[in-house]
């Protein structure tokens, strides 16, 4: 149950029920699942600011660094006289 997820109930038989979802695949699970009637709440829990890095990083939201900057000890993209083409 992530947020903003939905699917639609097709079908119900015998001990399972069919789903179709956003993107078009249909999918059969048993009856016995729970799930939530409507829209999971809080869709817009990414697009949140969180104002500044230290936020961030409590969540372990780390920077993501290219390898072309590393050195090529640690990405064999890395090193290299100023910026050559992978």
């Amino acid at each position: 149950r992530a947020a903003g997820a939905v699917a639609k109930l097709i079908i119900k038989e015998g001990k399972s029920a069919t789903l179709k979802l956003p993107s078009g695949e249909v999918r059969s699970i048993s009856k016995s699942c729970s799930t939530t009637v409507g829209q999971v709440g809080n869709v817009r829990v990414n697009q949140k600011s969180l104002g500044r890095v230290g936020s961030k990083c409590w969540l372990g939201k780390h920077p993501v660094v290219k390898g072309v900057v590393m050195s090529p000890i640690d990405h064999p993209h890395g090193g290299g006289e100023g910026r050559a083409p992978i």
